[in-house]
């Protein structure tokens, strides 16, 4: 490929224009919780400007435990995390669950900014963000460090995973 040459389906101009606005998000980790019978790291990730409350977060787990409550149909192990993003346009919420098989299970939510009672599953195909991806980036690594290459009884392995969370802004 000639570097001066871009392929018909590349877009330069919209590629540039998200570089030129990428910018860091703030994350928070808010523990682990059971939740229909999981375990349910949580995390809240914030566009500059955007704040959740408490009581977002509370409606997102409970979007989660009535997803959650279908796991061991889904070959669901019992261990998922939850994202909270308030985004630029809109609000979301991601629920990745580790299944069998070396395998996940994802769930997107979408609404409207501030209207947590608004969600809906998100349109097919619809994938993490860069921002919500560099959390589940971190979140596969912990599984793969605590949970499958880690020494010592499950509980162990379970409560290093809980307590192994990204931390501070992301890009």
């Amino acid at each position: 490929m000639n570097r001066h040459e871009l392929p018909s389906a590349v877009d330069g101009g919209a590629l540039l224009a998200l570089a030129e606005g990428h910018h860091e998000r703030a994350t928070r980790s808010l523990g682990v919780r059971t939740v229909a019978g999981h375990l349910l790291k949580v995390y809240v990730l914030e566009a500059p400007g955007r704040a959740l409350t408490d009581g977002d977060v509370e409606t997102a787990v409970e979007l989660a435990e009535d997803h959650l409550s279908l796991g061991r149909a889904r070959g669901s192990l019992g261990l998922s995390v939850l994202i909270l993003h308030a985004g630029g346009d809109g609000d979301y919420v991601l629920v990745h669950t580790w299944i069998e098989g070396y395998m996940s299970d994802l769930a997107v939510f979408v609404g409207p900014q501030g209207k947590p009672g608004e969600m809906r599953p998100g349109r097919a195909g619809l994938a993490p963000c860069v921002w919500e991806a560099a959390i589940l980036t971190h979140e596969r690594d912990a599984f793969a460090r605590h949970v499958l290459d880690g020494g010592g009884p499950l509980p162990d392995r379970l409560d290093a995973w809980g307590a192994d969370a990204l931390t501070g802004p992301v890009r």
